[in-house]
């Protein structure tokens, strides 16, 4: 209970955090009477430690002051009952200062001398925390003030604080089991849809105003996507007390730090990093809101074993690290600090879900983003719009340009070409982009933009550095390492020191901090082609396999072999992490991508024998496989891509745009389609594949379908048997589809089912189409369930779907409960008369549905005269189409009388009816007093001159319809001229039809004369 209420005293600031416009928390603090004193005396030392009075002090404490001051007769009976009954800990705090404050300073040095002879941890701290909290802050922005922060979201250009994490409900299965650019390759950068934003000063806060504080927050974002940065922002944000005000320390640790001992205390750790706190365990007494910041859980080489780990409570305790790192995360110690991970996805998904209290994202560049970051990098201005304009032609790089170290990886390596004068030939793909880049940072210092450097000219050093960086990346990438020691460089044969080459230093990031010197490639993807290129020298000559590190293997004679041998391990390599070292290996076989590091490898005249080899053997893994295209087998294509062998990529591409897959899908063309559907935005918005899939088809595709964002699976003989596939594509946590149209297909109740049950755990889908299937009201009934709890689906499509009366009447019930839905379209089934009553008794109960179609329904007057009464209450519904019901003047009659009360709705379709004259009188009666209605359409139906003249002569005084639509009924030169006539006063209309009628000469030239005067009318058929 004390610690909870010192915790309460903490947490109780003055701040509002807002939260999406309508949810905030709103903690207040009490103000505090400071006892005044002059200028020329300078504040009391109660006043200068005040502060520290209110948040620190405890209920023992309390007690024991009062004890001490009531034996020195410094303080009363009464006004130590006073202080006891003032309420809280903070208030009674707070009056004993006041009381203090008020008596003479005989009083304040007994009560100063107390505190400061006491040996209480919260003595210490109501004395010292000022003083250690600014010495501390004054030295985490003098070691992060020097570190380079090479990450391209650090750029001032693009302010940290101008941008937002996400918050995130767990991990989705890609990020759990994909390499990281796998996972942007298939997402094309986007984020998951509807995504809550929290800006890094609301990463510690509660959300709502029941919730706590999370104690274990988790960031992830795939390598180089600025986890660092982010972190080195908060830090220095903090330190400059520009948020989070009430944490008093903040440890910032990388777990390549942990990597140098095996074990640790948490004491020792902390005197170790930051050998400026004497004591820091009284920092860790639970009076101080502290946070522990472990960042890049995804280099530490140890695993956390949450299961097995031994419990520990005691700070003093030296533990491996892994187990002392379990316990903080679990609780067990330094339960009262909060703590901030840090990770890559796939790692991040090992820790087991119950001990993360908030998961947050960082998202990656936008294609907007590139284009700025370009604007702001390139300081030619027509550099940036070539760049941008590359970019666009080649999706393959576009993609990698999401993560935003690899966009500075881009625009430095192509601005450098550029500036060579090489603005024709830019690299193609991200083998030839990578090739430049490492060649551009071997030219050891030859100023920017001379002309490119032969290899007779490079530094003897840099061929022997480049093999020998490529055999540490690849042995690391192996044992999934991505930060290396000085050891691990000496052991690569890599002198420390010609690590700071030139060379060195373009292509490694050193870094030091209190525990270790640690060094790590700029990037992952550099760190995988560094590795192909060693792969690449090494299997022209090995014997044995290089996957092995020791000598002691079987024979592998010949590079085919060694190539084969590094397909079999990136085909079977847990979670992909060989995947894009496999693409630079295949790329590299191309001779035009190799052409810029010819003067480091050596590897002799290539004839282009190898790329062709290559292109087949991959062509042969293409059409072998299982019946399901998996993103190992997608990244096949990836590598047909970077060894520019790309007739069948764009031969798939072309089909696809113009809609001529039918029959031409065999295992090959689903792979690549699966690429496309990767790299290609246009593929992936509006996805078309109508009149090309069966079932065999989509089972293969499916787990490439989950990314699409628009997914149009039309007229493909779809029966009950797809709609399982389709619902566990729906039901996956993965799933990116916002609009599905199965239109025209042969869908029946069973697959209405599967895909209820999908929709029931479904929250990104916004729009479904199932025109023309035949679900009929059973399948009508099992949708309605799911839209009942559907809360995402705002746009529903049951057109020629056989629905009757009954299934109606489902759809009604949803119409009652659901507040999501916006436009649902029942045209073209037969819910009659009662249909129409079930739904509009429940569209007097709605409010958000604003377009509802009910065309070639057999409605009649009776279904109409129900929701006309209907309209009489409901103002929001916009939309309402009544095409093709048989309603008669009686339907009207109540119709248009519901029209004189309503003010919502702007749309009203009645063609191809029966409305006759004395319809159409009662609709010029509404005319005049509807403010709202736009649009009207009496297409095809009986109106004659005298029911079209009497809507003329309302339309004199309407001021708000704006098109009307007056086809085929039956109209002579006398109803045209009352409409000209009409036209002479109306400034609003825009749109007026009468084709398929007799109007005559005579009608044209009434309505030419009323144009010369009418300025409003736009268009007239």
């Amino acid at each position: 209970m004390e610690t909870r209420a010192h915790y309460d005293s903490i947490m109780d600031r003055s701040k509002r955090i807002t939260w999406q416009d309508d949810c905030y928390v709103e903690l207040q603090s009490t103000p505090t009477s400071v006892s005044s004193q002059s200028e020329a005396e300078g504040p009391s030392w109660i006043q200068t430690h005040r502060d520290q009075l209110l948040r620190f002090t405890t209920h023992d404490f309390l007690k024991e002051m009062l004890n001490h001051l009531r034996k020195l007769d410094v303080l009363s009976a009464a006004e130590e009952t006073s202080i006891m009954q003032a309420g809280g800990l903070h208030d009674q705090s707070n009056q004993l200062t006041t009381i203090i404050s008020s008596k003479d300073s005989q009083g304040a040095d007994a009560f100063q001398g107390f505190i400061e002879s006491s040996d209480s941890p919260v003595a210490q701290l109501i004395i010292n925390h000022d003083h250690m909290v600014k010495e501390h802050k004054a030295m985490l922005l003098e070691r992060y003030d020097q570190q380079r922060e090479r990450d391209p979201n650090s750029c001032t250009k693009l302010n940290i604080s101008s941008r937002a994490l996400l918050l995130v409900d767990g991990l989705s299965d890609l990020q759990q089991k994909e390499h990281d650019l796998m996972q942007v390759g298939a997402t094309q950068g986007r984020t998951r849809n509807h995504l809550r934003q929290l800006g890094l000063a609301k990463l510690l806060e509660p959300l709502t105003r029941v919730s706590l504080p999370p104690r274990v927050s988790l960031t992830i974002g795939v390598s180089g996507i600025g986890k660092t940065t982010w972190v080195r922002h908060f830090v220095k944000q903090w330190s400059q007390g520009s948020i989070c005000s009430d944490v008093s320390f903040v440890f910032p640790f990388t777990f390549s730090e942990l990597n140098s001992a095996e074990k640790f205390s948490v004491e020792k750790l902390l005197k170790m990093a930051f050998p400026h706190l004497t004591d820091p365990c009284l920092i860790f007494s639970g009076s101080c809101r502290t946070l522990l910041i472990l960042d890049g859980l995804d280099e530490f080489y140890s695993t956390l074993n949450f299961s097995d780990a031994a419990a520990c409570s005691d700070p003093k305790k030296e533990l491996s690290v892994d187990d002392l790192l379990t316990n903080i995360i679990r609780g067990n110690l330094l339960p009262d600090v909060a703590v901030w991970l840090t990770s890559r996805p796939r790692v991040a998904s090992l820790i087991p879900g119950g001990l993360i209290d908030r998961v947050t994202e960082i998202p990656g560049f936008s294609p907007g983003d590139v284009q700025i970051f370009l604007q702001h990098y390139c300081a030619e201005k027509d550099f940036a719009t070539k760049i941008w304009a590359h970019l666009e032609e080649h999706k393959n790089v576009m993609v990698m340009c999401y993560i935003p170290s690899i966009c500075w990886i881009v625009a430095d390596t192509l601005v450098y070409i550029m500036q060579g004068g090489a603005q024709d030939g830019l690299p193609r793909t991200c083998s030839e982009l990578y090739a430049h880049f490492c060649a551009m940072k071997a030219e050891v210092g030859e100023p920017r933009g001379r002309e490119p450097v032969r290899s007779e000219q490079l530094h003897g050093n840099n061929r022997k550095l480049l093999w020998s960086l490529g055999r540490m990346a690849f042995y690391g990438l192996l044992k999934h390492k991505y930060a290396f020691s000085e050891l691990d460089l000496r052991a690569n044969g890599i002198d420390p020191l010609l690590s700071q080459s030139s060379f060195g230093t373009g292509v490694l990031v050193r870094e030091k901090s209190a525990v270790l010197m640690t060094y790590r490639f700029i990037h992952l993807s550099l760190q995988e082609f560094l590795a192909a290129t060693f792969y690449l020298v090494s299997s022209k000559r090995a014997i044995f396999d290089l996957f092995s590190e020791s000598a002691m293997s079987w024979p592998k004679i010949g590079f085919q072999n060694h190539f084969k041998n590094a397909f079999q391990h990136t085909q079977q390599a847990e979670g992909g992490h060989l995947d894009v070292f496999a693409r630079f290996l295949t790329g590299l076989l191309c001779p035009v991508a190799l052409r810029p590091l010819a003067g480091l490898l050596s590897l002799g005249k290539d004839d282009g024998s190898q790329k062709t080899w290559a292109a087949g053997y991959l062509h042969s893994l293409l059409v072998s496989g299982g019946a399901v295209v998996s993103l190992r087998t997608v990244n096949l294509a990836y590598c047909l891509q970077e060894l520019q062998h790309t007739e069948l990529l764009r031969s798939v591409e072309e089909d696809l745009r113009l809609g001529s897959l039918s029959g031409k899908l065999s295992r090959a063309q689903c792979v690549v389609l699966g690429y496309l559907l990767h790299v290609s935005p246009e593929c992936s918005e509006q996805t078309n594949l109508s009149g090309s899939l069966n079932y065999s088809t989509v089972k293969c595709l499916l787990p490439q379908l989950f990314y699409c964002s628009h997914l149009r699976l039309e007229n493909n003989h779809f029966k009950d048997d797809v709609m399982e596939l389709l619902g566990s594509l729906l039901s996956a946590k993965d799933c990116h589809i916002v609009k599905l149209s199965l239109a025209e297909n042969s869908i029946g109740s069973k697959g209405a089912k599967a895909l209820s049950r999908a929709l029931l755990v479904n929250r990104t889908l916004t729009s479904l189409n199932l025109r023309n299937n035949n679900i009929g009201s059973k399948g009508a009934r099992f949708l309605a369930e799911a839209l009942k709890m559907n809360q995402v689906l705002v746009s529903v499509n049951f057109q020629s779907n056989n629905i009757e009366e009954e299934g109606a009447q489902a759809l009604a019930e949803v119409l009652q409960c659901n507040r999501k839905l916006v436009s649902l379209n029942l045209s073209k089934n037969t819910v009659g008369g009662g249909g129409a009553k079930k739904v509009a008794e429940a569209l007097k109960m709605n409010q958000t549905l604003t377009k509802l179609i009910l065309s070639s329904n057999h409605l009649g007057d009776k279904g109409t005269v129900a929701l006309a009464g209907a309209l009489t209450l409901n103002h929001s519904l916009l939309s309402l189409e009544l095409q093709s019901n048989s309603i008669s003047n009686r339907g009207m009659a109540a119709l248009t009388s519901a029209l004189r009360q309503n003010h919502g709705l702007v749309s009203l379709n009645l063609r191809e009816n029966s409305i006759g004259v004395e319809g159409a009188k009662n609709m010029a009666r509404a005319l005049r007093e509807n403010s709202s209605l736009q649009d009207l359409d009496l297409t095809a139906n009986l109106l004659h001159d005298e029911g079209v003249q009497a809507i003329a002569e309302a339309i004199e005084f309407n001021q708000s319809l704006v098109s009307l639509h007056l086809q085929w009924n039956f109209i002579k030169a006398n109803a045209t001229k009352a409409l000209a006539h009409a036209l002479l006063s109306n400034s609003t209309l825009q749109l007026l039809d009468l084709q398929e009628n007799a109007i005559g000469n005579e009608g044209v030239i009434f309505l030419a004369e009323a144009l010369k005067v009418n300025t409003s009318l736009q268009t007239v058929w």
